[in-house]
Parts: C-alpha cells; structure tokens; sequence
C-alpha cells in the first residue's frame, strides 16, 4: 500500500550523529531499502528511502560508494585517504553513524 505521507526533502546527512560510531571492523552498507541515485534534475546524488531524499554533496558520495559490505570501516578509511588529502576520520565516523541512527546504513555481517 503506498505512503499517503508527503516526501521529506532531508540535507543533513553530514550532522552530527548519535554517539555509538561503528567499529572498525564494522562493514557498513546500504539498508535494503534504500538507493544512491543520481537525480538529474537536481544535478547531483541523492539517497533515497520510500519516504525521503537525502541531498548528498561530493563527499558523502564518496563515502557512501565504499559502503558496499564487503570493506570495514577501517578500510574505507584507508581508502578515503589513498585518494584525497586531509581526511577527517572522526567526520567519516560520525557521518557514517548519523546514517546508521536514521537506519539508511546497516552493518553487514561480512
């Protein structure tokens, strides 16, 4: 049965989360229902949910294109850091457990 719910627009995806980052050894990956997509009319990516649209900025989509799993938290880290200069690891964490809070992220048993 589909939503009556209107659809949020949410773009906070980089705030603050809750204080219970994952580990890691933890192998984080997109919750069933949830798709990075690239929104054309709005010219970038986006995640989205039955019910909302999470605008994403560079970034967020490179963290999110690791997410796949299979990588741990700590290799995607690594990751990060091969390709780009001055990689905050505490922002990447704390990105990471804001998505899991809002149940965009689950942990993979690997």
């Amino acid at each position: 049965m589909p939503s009556t719910m209107r659809m949020r627009i949410d773009s906070d995806a980089g705030s603050v989360g809750p204080a219970n980052q994952p580990r890691p050894t933890s192998r984080p990956r997109l919750a069933p229902h949830v798709r990075l997509a690239f929104d054309p009319a709005r010219r970038q990516h986006v995640l989205l949910t039955p019910e909302t649209v999470t605008l994403l900025n560079d970034t967020g989509v490179a963290i999110l294109e690791l997410c796949d799993g299979q990588r741990t938290v700590a290799e995607i880290l690594t990751e990060l850091r091969d390709r780009y200069d001055g990689v905050a690891d505490d922002q990447v964490r704390l990105f990471l457990a804001d998505l899991l809070g809002k149940r965009r992220l689950e942990i993979s048993r690997g």
